[in-house]
């Protein structure tokens, strides 16, 4: 770290401390040639989107994993290339629209389900029982159900 009153690059740390939200670091640091003290702030910054996983791992937002796991659920249904990438697309805005850049796996699970219940609904049903990793039969029954009953009473768009 350049000194900024001197421009020496012999600089060295004298205390450290995280910032009251947790976000960054304070560090104040001195000019080993002039003596001037200064303070700097580190943060993480990102280029892209993060995923945080269940088990808290983080990586990065990978839209080819997303396009894969949305292909998986409309295989062999009318859903066309165009309609994935659309999906993908609208997922990736939507999240890179949110304050942070870490987001959780679920959320990115949640929106998959969003899209694909207003698309197909076999697909959004083999979507879900894989990510809400359905364990018995009346699990997945039990959104079959939800699901019917939706198509049974669709919503009212009409003003009266």
């Amino acid at each position: 770290m350049d000194c900024p009153d001197c421009g020496n690059d012999r600089t060295h740390v004298l205390d450290t401390e995280p910032s009251a939200d947790g976000t960054s670091i304070r560090r104040r640091r001195e000019c080993r040639d002039c003596g001037f003290r200064f303070t700097t702030y580190e943060r993480p910054e990102w280029e892209s989107l993060q995923v945080r996983k269940r088990d808290g791992v983080i990586e990065p937002f990978d839209r080819e994993k997303l396009r894969v796991g949305i292909e998986r659920a409309v295989e062999k249904r009318p859903v066309d290339e165009e309609a994935v990438t659309e999906i993908v697309e609208a997922i990736h805005d939507d999240l890179a629209d949110r304050e942070g850049r870490i987001v959780a796996s679920t959320q990115i699970g949640d929106l998959v389900s969003e899209h694909l219940r207003d698309r197909d609904t076999v697909a959004y049903l083999r979507f879900v029982s894989v990510y809400e990793a359905f364990s018995d039969p009346a699990e997945f029954r039990r959104e079959l159900d939800a699901v019917l009953d939706a198509e049974a009473d669709p919503p009212d768009d009409t003003d009266t």
